[in-house]
């Protein structure tokens, strides 16, 4: 095994940091958050994650030939070329374990790998969610067609193999498109989603679904956001790109009511479920765009104490700040997973809002990835 525990990530180029020592990593990491946020205010010490392997609850693996049979693999993530792989250091030892058997019995059952070059083939990649603290497992196998081959045969030797797989879910991705997922699914097995636990709620994951990647530190980073929200029960609070529901679900509990906003179908309908699973009735779910949502909002006179933002890479557009801006928020607390583009959007908010803190933490150990958690409160209200 090389350096870092990892054989493949000189390959493979994912853990771009895996060459530095981890007290090393965290110091790049805090040096970067205070060159790109320090500007604005304090920035507190990165917390840091124990075990800086096999805490990813997400693995995905591309499938393509190779010496007439299928394997397994990661894209390069330097020229998006595939690179043969059958284990990643930081995705749980189970995960890895299920995506070779997969390949195993592709190839036993000659189950034709996708070919992109050819456009031939069936199996195109394999992903695996799993439940720390329910154990439950999911895995989605996508392919280029609806029709699977020996499709009964599969399912019965899969599970067979791994009884700990709860769930199995058939997805078709005939696009050319680098989605990995389509809305064009079926359950083959179990209920079609799995369940975990995130600071005592109960939440329901389906293929789809954006969940929080590392378990341990979402714990932390979610605790630190209602912390820094300082909810004392009677306030009326907006969970802009809500996902399934986790920071709202979780703010609930110490507000009077949530609204929470999310375009994705799927995970609004998952939401739903986890309001239910985690006995909170006063939290309501919309999906639609957050940015028309917040705007139809402030054009009724709807009023809110706290925003919690916490949007993609790309941060947020400065049609959604102004709209935010028309709100009037007391407070605003933004959970970003880009530190350019948190600094982007905080130069936008800064005329109206203060950056009251800044707490950084280490969610993807070995990589350049860093999460952040900011509160912000408008200027008039300066003091809270």
């Amino acid at each position: 095994m090389e350096k870092g525990g990892c054989k493949y990530f000189k390959k493979c180029g994912a853990c771009q940091l895996r060459n530095l020592s981890y007290k090393e990593q965290l110091s790049y990491k805090m040096s970067r958050i205070i060159k790109t946020l320090g500007r604005f205010c304090h920035v507190h010490e990165i917390v840091p994650m124990e075990n800086t392997e096999g805490y990813r609850n997400k693995a995905q693996a591309i499938v393509f030939p190779q010496g007439g049979k299928a394997v397994s693999g990661i894209y390069k993530s330097s020229s998006g070329t595939a690179v043969k792989c059958d284990f990643c250091a930081i995705e749980t030892k189970t995960a890895s374990e299920i995506i070779r058997v997969v390949i195993n019995i592709a190839n036993e059952l000659k189950i034709q790998p996708f070919n992109a070059a050819t456009g031939k083939g069936f199996l195109r990649h394999i992903l695996v969610r799993e439940g720390f603290a329910t154990g439950e497992v999911m895995v989605v196998i996508v392919s280029s067609s609806a029709a699977f081959p020996k499709e009964r045969q599969f399912v019965s030797l899969l599970t067979e193999r791994f009884p700990s797989i709860t769930t199995v879910i058939h997805n078709v991705n005939d696009t050319d498109t680098p989605l990995w997922l389509t809305d064009k699914e079926r359950v083959l097995y179990g209920e079609g989603y799995i369940t975990d636990v995130l600071c005592g709620c109960t939440f329901r994951i389906s293929a789809r679904s954006f969940y929080q990647i590392n378990p341990v530190q979402t714990e932390r980073l979610y605790s630190c956001a209602i912390k820094l929200a300082g909810l004392s029960g009677k306030e009326r609070i907006l969970d802009a790109y809500s996902g399934i529901g986790t920071i709202g679900i979780i703010a609930a509990k110490n507000a009077k009511t949530v609204d929470a906003v999310e375009v994705n179908k799927s995970s609004t309908a998952d939401a739903k479920e986890n309001a239910r699973l985690s006995g909170v009735s006063n939290i309501r779910f919309f999906t639609a765009d957050t940015t028309k949502f917040i705007n139809n909002a402030a054009a009724k006179g709807e009023k809110y104490d706290t925003v919690f933002v916490d949007p993609p890479r790309a941060g947020c557009d400065k049609n959604f700040l102004s709209k935010l801006i028309s709100l009037a928020p007391r407070k605003i607390v933004y959970v970003s997973c880009n530190p350019d583009t948190l600094a982007r959007d905080l130069d936008f908010l800064k005329k109206v809002y203060k950056v009251k803190a800044i707490h950084p933490f280490d969610m993807f150990p070995h990589t350049n990835h860093i999460e952040c958690v900011v509160r912000l409160c408008r200027i008039d209200h300066s003091s809270i």
